[in-house]
């Protein structure tokens, strides 16, 4: 038992290290600094309030201050010295599968991962919210290669999720009572719950930059034709024979499909919150970076 305990966890690091060489490589210095404007400036959080002077922004006037004082007041702001990030990640079962390069559940940790390395160069903290069927765990945010690496370890060799269903709603409500300042949250799901997480999710947007990861792989949107084909849903353990054969049958499946995501991107940009698609048959990097030099240019 120790021994293959041993090799899982020989396994993992190894998996993690060719992951920080890979985003590093070729996405070092394009998610830092720039990307979302929040390193030292005029900041966010209110500070302390003081008499008005020339030149001042009137945007920053303290209303109640100059009412109660009968002369004008701006209250001046904190500046964001730190990034807090947090990956709201999910750990349910219809992650655990993939027919391309690698499982969906392999292509989240990789996505987080490349949002976890790039915005914890400079001590910035990260911190994870992971929804499963069980439970709902918060991972406080703290800095460091360690614990950056601790953290991926865990998202990384976390058991396969049991029957049972998640909400990514609860997740994205506990990830806004947690990230009490403003910051990053990146969402990593496949996106196929059927709570109100829209909802939630134009919540959160309201106070923080979210980046939505859509994860998805070439079967979530097309049925080969193999004839008969039984279909299990992994969170309620539901069992469906579909004869694929049938090009009636997948063409409304491969409908139904592009109706899912299209409402999906619908709700994420509703919610003005960003929308970045990644698949196991594409290199997810590469979309990454096409993502972030997209948000550069029009910031």
């Amino acid at each position: 038992m120790s021994a293959t305990v041993g090799e899982h966890l020989a396994s993992s690091e190894q998996v993690l290290r060719e992951l920080e060489f890979g985003v590093f490589r070729r996405l070092d210095g394009l998610l830092h600094g720039n990307y979302l404007g929040l390193l030292p400036g005029i900041g966010t959080e209110a500070g302390e309030g003081r008499p008005y002077l020339p030149g001042d922004d009137v945007r920053r006037m303290d209303w109640n201050l100059t009412a109660r004082t009968a002369a004008p007041h701006v209250r001046d702001t904190i500046a964001d010295h730190e990034l807090e990030t947090w990956i709201v990640f999910d750990g349910t079962a219809s992650l655990d599968f993939g027919t391309a390069r690698h499982e969906k559940r392999d292509l989240a940790v990789g996505v987080a991962s490349a949002f976890g390395f790039l915005t914890a160069q400079t001590g910035n903290r990260l911190g994870a919210v992971v929804f499963e069927p069980d439970a709902t765990r918060v991972l406080a945010p703290r800095s460091g290669r360690t614990a950056l690496l601790a953290l991926l370890h865990r998202l990384h060799s976390r058991p396969r999720a049991g029957i049972g269903e998640a909400s990514l709603a609860s997740a994205l409500r506990r990830a806004g009572r947690a990230a009490r300042r403003r910051g990053l949250l990146v969402v990593v799901s496949d996106l196929l719950d059927r709570h109100d997480w829209p909802a939630e999710l134009r919540v959160v947007a309201r106070r923080h930059d979210v980046v939505v990861c859509h994860v998805t792989d070439p079967r979530d949107a097309a049925l080969p034709p193999v004839g008969l084909l039984t279909l299990v849903d992994p969170e309620t353990g539901r069992r469906l024979e579909v004869q694929t054969a049938s090009r009636r049958t997948r063409e409304r499946f491969a409908a139904v499909a592009d109706e899912q995501r299209t409402a999906a991107r619908r709700h994420v940009r509703g919610a003005r919150a960003a929308y970045l698609p990644v698949s196991t048959d594409r290199d997810w990097i590469l979309d990454v970076v096409r993502h972030v030099a997209m948000r550069r240019r029009v910031r």
